[in-house]
């Protein structure tokens, strides 16, 4: 199937080759032909699986195919008594604005990057404006922009709300309402803004929702917000991460951690890198450290204001920069060709962070890496992800950055690597040392400890 066998408009299909868009990935070629239709959509798709075009597409194609334009409200400000006229085909500034489509993303990095999309795909439509509108942003540059009275609006739902209150957005126009990343969206806590946003529209919109998972309160709540939705889970999490290499390295502690991750970022295959942190103070401390150490590296999250983020993803795209150093929201809606590895410096809280993280390489068919540093007491957060993702993580030991510690339960796992490719050669003698290391712990014990033992096993003998 191609784009054309789908029935896109001739002006969304020209924009295509420009971008050079020949066939469809498998959710735009289960979804656009449903949305299209009109049907109400919940749609379980992977980061990276090429969703922004199955929800934008069938949108623009609507537009371009609609002969009525919607009329717009207008006050004359020539006659005193405030009548209302109504002028057709023709794009007035004027508040509050009436989009046609309203997209919702978790963080503003998501919405940029779909505005951008949006406007490569509506590049012959001219008429069909697309503008973001996103915390972070002043105030006076929002309201120019929604002045410009745009077709297809993308907001976070925290400003949206902002917006709606002051009485600039009217939704009574709205035919196309998309939720992107909901599953993230309830995470971030904004089921009570979405809830809101949710009855500020018409009843007789179209709604699409695309989430990683469809489980618990994402479920219901794409239920209590469509009307006889199409369900379709499209590129599961096992399938999608096949062309991700992924591998775990214990260490022992943050000394340990940081000698190995210099190391690996010596690699010369590594093209552009994500270091993935818990916290944003670490974001900074480890962007500070590789730029001494002669990486060009950033940090990316919350604590930076939007001009600073946007300069920041810039500089990564146009290669001013190998290594971002970012936290799980700023880093979400990534989207950078060239970034060939993923390191994981501290592991997620929820597995499905995990497969967002890991999404930022391996885009769009391509190949990626995605490397855990992971201490011995995060075992359980591994099999969590295991367990999410149905698949088992390899672990690999680098020759010199051998951990001290390891655990019983992953030793049938080690993998004696050398720059991650598989070491034989000394496999036999490794293996040995680990296997005394972790199978004769009781003859490391001191002599305090097996006196206690002793102890304990004659006054247990006599008690018995």
């Amino acid at each position: 199937m191609n784009f054309k066998s789908i029935g896109l408009h001739e002006l969304v299909l020209k924009a295509l080759i420009k971008v050079g868009y020949t066939k469809p990935t498998g959710v735009q070629e289960q979804t656009i032909p449903a949305a299209i239709s009109g049907r109400d959509l919940i749609v379980s798709s992977q980061t990276g699986s090429g969703k922004t075009a199955a929800f934008i597409l069938p949108a623009l194609h609507k537009f371009a195919s609609s002969k009525n334009k919607i009329p717009v409200i207008k006050r004359n400000l020539n006659q005193n008594n405030n009548k209302i006229t109504y002028i057709h085909n023709k794009r007035l500034r004027f508040k509050p604005a009436q989009p046609r489509m309203l997209v919702l993303t978790p963080t503003r990095e998501l919405a940029l990057q779909v505005t951008a999309a949006t406007e490569r795909y509506g590049l012959y439509m001219k008429k069909i404006k697309a503008i973001s509108i996103l915390g972070g942003m002043p105030y006076p540059k929002q309201m120019q922009l929604l002045s410009k009275n745009p077709e297809i609006l993308l907001a976070t739902p925290g400003r949206l709300i902002d917006h709606m209150n002051s009485g600039k957005i009217n939704f009574s126009h709205l035919q196309i309402l998309v939720l992107d990343e909901a599953d993230r969206m309830l995470d971030m806590g904004f089921i009570n803004d979405i809830e809101k946003i949710v009855d500020a529209t018409p009843i007789t919109r179209q709604t699409m929702l695309f989430s990683a998972t469809l489980d618990g309160i994402v479920g219901n709540m794409a239920k209590n917000i469509t009307k006889n939705p199409l369900i379709l889970k499209v590129n599961s999490v096992e399938k999608k991460q096949k062309n991700i290499t992924q591998s775990i390295l214990f260490v022992d502690d943050v000394l340990h951690k940081n000698r190995l991750l210099d190391y690996l970022l010596r690699d010369k295959k590594i093209g552009q890198a994500v270091i993935f942190t818990a916290t944003k103070r670490d974001a900074d401390i480890i962007a500070d450290r590789l730029n001494i150490s002669g990486f060009l590296a950033a940090p990316l999250h919350g604590n930076l204001h939007q001009g600073a983020r946007n300069r920041t993803l810039e500089n990564l795209r146009r290669g001013k920069i190998k290594i971002l150093v970012a936290t799980d929201v700023a880093a979400r809606g990534i989207d950078v060709p060239a970034i060939t590895h993923v390191f994981n410096y501290d592991l997620p809280k929820f597995p499905e962070d995990y497969v967002h993280r890991i999404g930022r390489t391996g885009r769009a068919g391509r190949n990626g890496f995605a490397v855990s540093l992971v201490n011995h007491t995060e075992s359980m957060n591994i099999k969590k992800i295991e367990r999410f993702t149905k698949q088992q993580i390899p672990i690999e030991i680098i020759n010199g950055f051998e951990p001290k510690k390891t655990i019983k339960t992953y030793y049938s796992r080690y993998r004696f690597n050398n720059n991650l490719k598989t070491h034989n050669t000394n496999k036999r003698n490794t293996t040995k040392r680990f296997s005394k290391q972790i199978f004769n712990k009781k003859t490391n014990i001191s002599s305090s400890r097996k006196n206690s033992f002793s102890y304990y096993n004659r006054h247990s003998c006599r008690n018995n």
